[in-house]
């Protein structure tokens, strides 16, 4: 029952990195200010070192799309936030950075005394508007490039040397006429040449990703961030999208950050929103790109400092992320259920990996059994025992089909399972098992006794099967 990397789980999941931080307190932070200095405790900055690991295995190599708005390159956390990329890219992650240039075509287009047309919020770009667009995207590019070209001593990009490539990797095509209104030189993107950009990834490079896109006949339009972003993200198969704006997230009824989301749950959230406005276009970008095939996105503030490596590194993140659950969904099982999960446990109860159970006996128990769904197919299934008394739930009847082993199926179970038992106020959690003793070892469970059993249990315990027991503390 080989588990998913912690890139694929859920974002709780994710950062439940090791045995020791599960079963440590957190550590104070990094630092402690006193008088305006920052004392950094060596202690702390290993601990936060070692438990990064995980991570850092679990990203390398994986391609990543972020989106900078031109509100998020105006601000004054912006060098911090390319100090973060430059850190991204030294660990193995292969980034595709675009922009946006909104705000500096605006001001562009004043210094030049033009006005400014829009219609449905979209920018009308016409024959005067074109060279102050490619002005304010080209200068915005340079200045983005010498960013990611620093290097002083002194900085956190001291010996990055980073290699930055932009070029005409964005085909376009017009908008056209739209309620009789001609956008003129304002476009979508028709194609993004994903193979080229794939090859200079391949190579350590991050590849910009500007607001102007190029057509087979030879001119220049001016696109949508948002577009180019979802776009690439798709053609390249990126495995997340990572969006800045202006909040930390999505924002709840109560006015809290959601946390994680559906695909489902954020086009709900969009009906809410005005289609003029930047979330808006932010949002129904993401969800276009979650249901072309990218699996994760993430909305983060430009201007929270270090926002990009705590949504990424740390157990709860400071965003919004939102996954694609189109086809996979991780829920209690219901009579319809039976006849796939005996398919699925019936070869685990020959080889005595898992105990023999009868139809009538699950049927009975099926209250107890969680799924995994992949459109309609069970492809794992867990069930849970709880005992009140003792406030321990047992995690039993684990199985995973074999073509889907190995891409994280059981991580997915087991969290599922550990939110359930934490819901209904466990606090603990403990497996039996014969055969797969490292597999939960791995994964935070502590090599237990019969005693550590709860009482009813232990009457119960099999001294034939002889079968470990592990423990799994939940407060």
């Amino acid at each position: 029952m080989a588990g998913l990397t912690a890139w694929d789980a859920p974002r709780k999941e994710l950062r439940l990195a090791t045995m020791n931080e599960l079963n440590q307190e957190k550590p104070p932070s990094l630092g402690a200010q006193t008088g305006g200095a920052v004392h950094r405790d060596p202690a702390q900055q290993v601990y936060w070192f070692r438990h990064s690991s995980p991570y850092i295995n679990a990203y390398r190599g994986r391609t990543v799309v972020i989106l900078l708005t031109g509100e998020a390159l105006a601000h004054a956390g912006i060098n911090t936030i390319v100090q973060d990329i430059s850190l991204l890219n030294s660990l193995g992650l292969r980034l595709v950075v675009a922009f946006g240039a909104r705000p500096q075509i605006e001001a562009r287009l004043q210094e030049s005394d033009l006005q400014s047309h829009h219609h449905h919020g979209v920018r009308i770009t016409d024959g005067e508007a074109l060279p102050c667009v490619c002005e304010a995207v080209g200068r915005l590019r340079t200045e983005l490039e010498a960013k990611l070209s620093m290097g002083l001593v002194n900085s956190p990009m001291h010996g990055a040397a980073l290699q930055v490539i932009s070029g005409n990797f964005v085909i376009a095509k017009p908008v056209g006429v739209v309620d009789g209104v001609d956008h003129c030189h304002t476009g979508f993107v028709r194609k993004v040449q994903a193979e080229p950009i794939h090859k200079l990834l391949a190579m350590g490079q991050i590849v910009l990703l500007p607001t102007l896109g190029y057509s087979p006949t030879g001119e220049v339009f001016n696109l949508s961030c948002e577009d180019v972003a979802a776009s690439a993200a798709v053609a390249l198969k990126a495995d997340k999208l990572i969006v800045f704006g202006p909040k930390r997230g999505l924002t709840g009824p109560d006015g809290g950050v959601l946390r994680d989301l559906s695909v489902n749950d954020a086009l709900q959230h969009l009906q809410n929103l005005s289609s003029d406005t930047e979330e808006y276009r932010q949002l129904s970008s993401v969800c276009r790109a979650l249901q072309n095939g990218v699996r994760r996105a993430h909305l983060i503030s430009y201007a929270e400092d270090g926002a990009l490596l705590q949504e990424m590194f740390t157990r709860d993140g400071v965003g919004s992320l939102i996954t694609d659950d189109s086809y996979d969904e991780i829920r209690p099982a219901t009579i319809d259920d039976v006849g796939g999960i005996l398919a699925l446990i019936r070869p685990l109860e020959e080889q005595g990996i898992l105990v023999r159970r009868s139809r009538e006996l699950l049927e009975q128990e099926i209250g107890n059994f969680i799924v995994d769904d992949r459109d309609g197919a069970i492809i794992g299934c867990a069930a849970l025992y709880q005992f009140e008394d003792e406030r321990c739930v047992e995690l039993a009847c684990v199985a995973v089909r074999n073509s889907y082993r190995k891409q994280g199926r059981g991580d997915q179970l087991l969290a599922y399972a550990e939110r359930r038992a934490k819901s209904a106020k466990m606090s603990k959690l403990f497996v039996l098992t014969t055969q797969t003793a490292h597999w939960f070892i791995e994964r935070g469970f502590q090599l237990g006794q019969v005693a550590d059993l709860p009482v009813k249990k232990q009457s119960m315990y099999n001294l034939q099967r002889n079968s470990k027991v592990f423990v799994k503390n939940l407060d």
